[in-house]
């Protein structure tokens, strides 16, 4: 029996997962019980109106007293959602724990006696992700982008399954972004970061194309510089494309010959006319470059994100 406090987090999103929330809870019960002094089991209701208080009525008084429904007025992203269930959370540790694990519960307690190894993030890792070719390419280069574009250590193969101590859920609610990709949060929040791997497989959780390239562009503009590194490199290529096209008009004058070998006749003022047409372009990208980073530095001032977090203070 481990003298603690743990508060489990539940989000239900879909029809599904009120479909095995008894399972859920008994199975979380059977496990907390003969383990943890005391504990709690957060739910958060996501769903936008279900009964989800109907199904927990019947359940026996010993397990409902350790139950807390939290039900939003209307569903919200499921980031969001987590966020809600966190802020109440009382633990020593908190656990986030997906409905996909609601028939093994021991990996609660496979989490818990991993963070007592000195880690205060542990995460469950997913072996394979499964999802059509269209998602695969997508997460493939989202991914590829949060790792050259930011200094962000986030896992590919991560579940939001994961149990965070009490010391970093406090640093991690400070970071209050309404516009929130939680993954990269756990990474700012920093703190020894460990993971288990699990055999069930990241899978594609219903959630629309278009609803997913949202969330990737909240993650692409709130943590990476990949944007201000594209406008760099279109205005790299108007210099190049100026040059060029300036050279061209050039020799067409001189030679009536352009870069290609092809015969032109110079028209008058066509030379002037090019030339400065392609000067004002490769300006109008530097401004807009020049713009991009006081834009990011506006961006990232508004955030009031903390400069440091202290992970520990040790007087001798």
């Amino acid at each position: 029996m481990h003298n603690c406090f743990v508060s489990v987090v539940g989000v239900l999103d879909t029809r599904e997962d009120l479909a095995f929330l008894t399972e859920y809870l008994s199975n979380l019960y059977g496990v907390l019980k003969g383990n943890f002094s005391d504990f709690e089991i957060i739910l958060v209701d996501n769903t936008g109106g279900q009964s989800v208080s109907n199904k927990i009525e019947p359940l026996d008084a010993a397990l409902k007293q350790h139950v807390f429904l939290l039900t939003l007025s209307s569903p919200v992203n499921k980031n969001h959602a987590i966020v809600a269930g966190l802020d109440r959370s009382n633990g020593d540790y908190t656990v986030i724990f997906e409905f996909d694990f609601f028939q093994k519960p021991e990996l609660l307690l496979a989490l818990f006696e991993e963070s007592t190894k000195g880690n205060d993030i542990v995460y469950l890792k997913a072996k394979t992700r499964q999802s059509n070719l269209r998602f695969r390419l997508f997460y493939k280069l989202f991914y590829w982008i949060l790792r050259n574009y930011s200094s962000l250590k986030v896992d590919d193969r991560a579940h939001d399954s994961r149990i965070i101590s009490r010391r970093a859920l406090n640093s991690l609610l400070r970071l209050r972004e309404n516009l929130r990709y939680m993954k990269a949060i756990y990474s700012i929040v920093g703190y020894r970061t460990t993971s288990l791997e699990v055999d069930v497989p990241l899978q594609h959780d219903g959630t629309g194309f278009g609803e997913k390239f949202s969330t990737s562009l909240v993650a692409i503009t709130s943590f990476t510089t990949f944007l201000r590194s594209l406008l760099l490199w279109i205005f790299m290529g108007s210099i190049g494309f100026m040059m060029l096209v300036i050279a061209n008009a050039l020799k067409v004058k001189l030679t009536n010959v352009d870069i290609f070998g092809d015969q032109h006749d110079a028209v008058p003022g066509w030379t002037f006319l090019v030339v400065l047409t392609s000067i004002f372009f490769a300006i109008t990208c530097l401004v807009l470059y020049i713009m991009s980073i006081y834009l990011a530095n506006i961006y990232q001032e508004i955030k009031h994100r903390p400069m440091y977090i202290i992970e520990s203070v040790k007087r001798f």
